[in-house]
């Protein structure tokens, strides 16, 4: 007895055109972002008016260049950041562009199917599918909510647009950890955009897991201090592995950046970090604008 198909090969083209579209409609709103700090990254084209979204890592310095999906290199500005959410916005001289669509991060459930558009390793529009593995969910503290998705991604991706199979921007791209792309949820880019930039520490981190006293625990990397930053007066510096603050060791990669923004001025913030496998700690002070000053004793 034949069975019969779940897809008939008309729903097959018909769902293969759907997605050539969205594919389609995804590259036009997608950008390259080129900077002189991060080398380069993807946006997303959230305003007509010339407003773009990247990452923070992605847009390091004041003026960058973007090019766009016709092919046009225009020069921007950084008018906001936010090094906490890990979101910057660009603002170019242009008008009536193509803008994406923002879905509800909110409305996602795992398992939902997802695409990945951006410019990983110079190879410009490439787009992955995979689906939703996880959304973190509200959390009192203010903490940093993801969306994390199995899905590939690579260097070049960050800044470029998360999207669910109607083509709806539900996230940011952000960062590779544990296998899994994470992502900056729509809403809290909307957030962002209402709310404005927060003060600027001025370090770039990537989470991994160290080896300590015979355990492993979570780690956050320094990739990189910028220049003159608070980071650096504090410093910090490339290499090192900060592993706890107040007593406590990290759990999350926001952990270190919650300390710091619910720090009081003048309040004592104990850091703890290795450097070359040694163990350091730092008993810093917090003042306005996450000023921190102390010296480095080593355990």
């Amino acid at each position: 007895m034949a069975i019969a198909p779940l897809i008939t090969k008309d729903a097959s083209t018909d769902i293969a055109s759907e997605l050539a579209a969205v594919t389609l409609g995804l590259h036009h709103c997608t950008v390259q972002v080129r900077s002189s700090h991060s080398g380069g990254g993807s946006g997303v084209i959230w305003h007509s008016d010339g407003l773009i979204i990247t990452n923070a890592h992605v847009a390091q310095d004041e003026r960058v260049t973007v090019e766009l999906s016709d092919g046009r290199v225009i020069d921007a500005v950084r008018t906001s950041v936010d090094p906490r959410r890990d979101l910057a916005v660009l603002r170019i001289e242009a008008t009536d562009l193509p803008v994406v669509t923002v879905g509800d991060s909110d409305a996602l459930r795992v398992g939902e199917l997802v695409l990945a558009m951006g410019n990983p390793q110079g190879v410009v529009g490439a787009l992955t599918t995979g689906i939703i593995h996880g959304i973190d969910p509200t959390d009192a503290q203010n903490r940093q909510r993801w969306v994390m998705a199995d899905v590939r991604v690579a260097p070049g991706n960050s800044g470029g647009p998360l999207a669910n199979a109607r083509g709806q921007v539900i996230g940011i791209n952000t960062m590779i950890a544990g296998g899994l792309a994470f992502a900056v949820p729509s809403n809290e880019v909307e957030r962002f955009l209402k709310g404005g930039s927060r003060p600027y520490f001025g370090v770039t981190l990537r989470p991994l897991q160290v080896l300590l006293e015979n355990k492993r625990i979570l780690g956050l990397l320094v990739l990189e201090v910028a220049s003159g930053s608070l980071a650096m007066a504090a410093g910090l510096m490339l290499g090192d592995v900060l592993i706890g603050a107040c007593g406590q060791r990290f759990n999350t990669p926001d952990d270190l950046v919650n300390v710091l923004e619910n720090a009081e001025p003048g309040e004592s913030l104990p850091l703890e970090f290795l450097r070359k496998g040694k163990l350091y700690h730092r008993n810093a002070i917090a003042r306005s604008s996450f000023d921190i000053i102390g010296k480095i004793a080593e355990v």
